[in-house]
């Protein structure tokens, strides 16, 4: 009878450890967070307000990624700052949700559900929009909140939060292109407005994947 031969290594532990870092991924609340954090630093108050999450949830979902490592801390006085644990989480939560767009049945679904929403189709790639920020006849807006913009944003982008956009219109070239963006790869503040300022008739498209996409291609922030 034959017997199998003694293993005198047990990689237990190491796919234990790698199943930590799947489970820190396992949460959609996790993900949204970790989208938002690319923005840079945020308070656990500003990230459950973003998030629309109770605090207290928040702040638990962000000591099961800093348990992982994917995210670090700063106190300041009695506040605690999040942000991502270095660019290498960046680029591999971009190369994550790639595979995940690229792969997932159900994920090319709710992608295109979205698409079809009014200023769905009208997108420009991160490739493209390098080169059009080099065009002296193209807009940049950034859609988000003021305090987001303020925070870090593309260079050269002007700030026009969505819920401000109808009452400014007038500050846009009527003979400049416009490329509208707003936080995640999956927000759709910038699809809205794509919608109202093509109504207005403004040659404009919205940045695939907006802010988060941009810094996980490897683009800088500028802050106000």
């Amino acid at each position: 009878m034959n017997r199998p031969e003694p293993n005198d290594f047990d990689d237990t532990g190491v796919y234990d450890q790698l199943a930590r870092l799947g489970k820190a991924l396992s949460n959609p609340v996790r993900l949204r967070l970790l989208d938002l954090l690319e923005q840079g630093e945020h308070t656990v108050e500003e990230l459950a307000r973003a998030a629309h999450q109770p605090v207290k949830n928040t702040s638990a979902q962000l000591q099961q990624l800093r348990a992982a490592q994917l995210v670090e801390t700063r106190r300041d006085g009695v506040r605690i700052h999040y942000r991502l644990a270095g660019r290498r989480v960046s680029r591999f939560l971009g190369e994550f949700q790639g595979f995940a767009e690229e792969t997932l049945a159900g994920m090319k679904i709710e992608l295109d559900e979205l698409s079809r929403k009014p200023g769905g189709m009208q997108r420009v790639s991160i490739k493209e929009f390098r080169e059009r920020l080099r065009d002296e006849h193209t807009v940049i807006i950034d859609v988000r909140a003021a305090e987001d913009y303020a925070r870090g944003h593309i260079p050269g982008a002007v700030s026009i939060p969505l819920t401000e956009l109808r009452q400014r219109m007038d500050e846009i070239p009527d003979d400049h292109d416009v490329i509208a963006y707003c936080d995640g790869p999956y927000c759709f503040a910038s699809g809205r407005a794509v919608d109202q300022l093509e109504r207005a008739g403004h040659p404009v498209r919205r940045l695939d994947g907006g802010l988060a996409r941009w810094v996980r291609a490897g683009g800088r922030l500028q802050s106000a």
